[in-house]
């Protein structure tokens, strides 16, 4: 499947700009990930754009992500692709078994926090965020409080990496769009 049709379906049913920013945070991480670790960067973006696709038609844990699935599969994406995204949700049952998998799962919170840290600087920007602002941010549980940092610490385990490499592997990511979600802010590199 290509980056268009993933994109046509985010725009059927995404109406919401910050949901659509989201998924455009995640999918730039996991074309990190596929970087680092070698594997196919269009590919592993998939489930990162599609993820949370279904969330403004099943906004409930009860039907989200699952409820999407059928959806997916009618508009021909992979089955790893429908099976990972599938996995980044615990309450699904769906085990994490792939890199692909534990990569969706450690940067989808992650990139929320990311966003609320660059928003609060003066600068509003991820050009001079690091992952020490956002660790300083981290033990302020009042600060993006809906953020599960419990899922970010499993994530970066279940993958294998240091949270601070974590942190600054997904803050690289998202520069790279930092115009897209709106976080270029005054300062450039």
């Amino acid at each position: 499947m290509k980056r268009e049709a993933a994109l046509s379906i985010v725009a059927e049913f995404v109406k919401n700009e910050n949901l659509i920013k989201h998924m455009l945070a995640v999918e730039a991480a996991m074309r990190a990930y596929a970087n680092k670790y070698g594997e196919d960067p269009d590919y592993w973006a998939l489930p990162g754009l599609l993820h949370d696709f279904d969330w403004e038609i099943h906004p409930t844990l009860e039907q989200h992500p699952q409820d999407g699935a059928p959806i997916l599969r009618e508009r021909g994406v992979p089955e790893e692709v429908i099976r990972c995204i599938q996995s980044h949700a615990p309450h699904t049952g769906v085990p994490r078994e792939k890199a692909i998998d534990y990569a969706l799962y450690a940067v989808d919170e992650l990139t929320g926090l990311i966003t609320a840290c660059a928003l609060v600087r003066p600068s509003r920007s991820l050009h001079d965020l690091t992952a020490k602002s956002v660790k300083g941010k981290w033990k302020d549980k009042a600060f993006a409080a809906g953020v599960n940092r419990e899922d970010i610490e499993r994530g970066a385990k279940e993958l294998g990496v240091d949270l601070t490499e974590h942190i600054t592997t997904v803050i690289e990511a998202m520069r790279t769009i930092a115009p897209q979600l709106g976080l270029a802010g005054t300062v450039t590199q």
